[in-house]
């Protein structure tokens, strides 16, 4: 028994300290590839404009596919830039890791996805760091999921977000437990997550999503 209560306290002490570890870890790593994948446009030559017309509608998914070049060229560079000093602040921690979420899913689908897969073994082939003719999406889904525990868990105790909102956070959190607006919320990121990649799955989701909000609005 004192062993397991010895280990229990370790990992009580772990878990509180990293509050403030992990989320400051993962702010400072998705900072620096969103903010060095931005500068890089910003001094760049817009490449979007060199792919041709019906290939950029075939690769960017919709809505994105019926903007101008130019206009989502400044839209990834600057939303690379803006929201990846609000990740590095914890500044709006949430908002700006759902919207590095959406352009990395937007980016992958125009990029990274395989042009075509007939079963999952053929979209496994995808799963690579380096171009091979069958898509390479390794390291945007792993943007992904290191994306994910900053929008369901925030920036950490070190960050302005906590700063500023703590207080009145932790009054919140004693009152507001897992509903169905709680699920609504997980099934909207999941849905916007998949739907410019596995349009069906995202939109089930997002169907899903829609249901237990409305659930949530007539039932409470």
């Amino acid at each position: 028994m004192n062993l397991l209560k010895t280990y229990d306290d370790i990992t009580a002490r772990l878990k509180a300290t990293g509050d403030y570890i992990w989320p400051l870890a993962l702010r400072l790593i998705m900072f620096w590839e969103f903010w060095e994948a931005g500068i890089s446009k910003y001094r760049g030559d817009n490449w979007f404009a060199d792919i041709p017309w019906a290939d950029w509608q075939m690769g960017f998914p919709f809505p994105f596919n019926l903007l101008p070049v130019d206009l989502n060229w400044m839209l990834a560079t600057w939303g690379e830039l803006v929201f990846s000093i609000l990740i590095l602040l914890g500044l709006f921690t949430r908002f700006a890791a759902f919207s590095l979420l959406v352009i990395t899913v937007v980016a992958t689908a125009a990029v990274h996805w395989p042009a075509e897969w007939n079963s999952l073994a053929e979209l496994w082939n995808g799963y690579v760091i380096s171009p091979k003719g069958a898509g390479n999406f390794k390291l945007p889904l792993l943007f992904v999921l290191l994306l994910m525990p900053l929008i369901f868990h925030g920036g950490g105790k070190i960050s302005l977000d906590y700063l500023l909102l703590g207080t009145r956070r932790r009054a919140l959190r004693n009152n507001i437990t897992g509903d169905l607006a709680a699920l609504s919320l997980g099934l909207l990121v999941l849905g916007v997550t998949t739907v410019f990649l596995l349009p069906i799955v995202g939109y089930a989701f997002l169907g899903l999503s829609l249901l237990t909000a409305l659930a949530h609005i007539f039932i409470g």
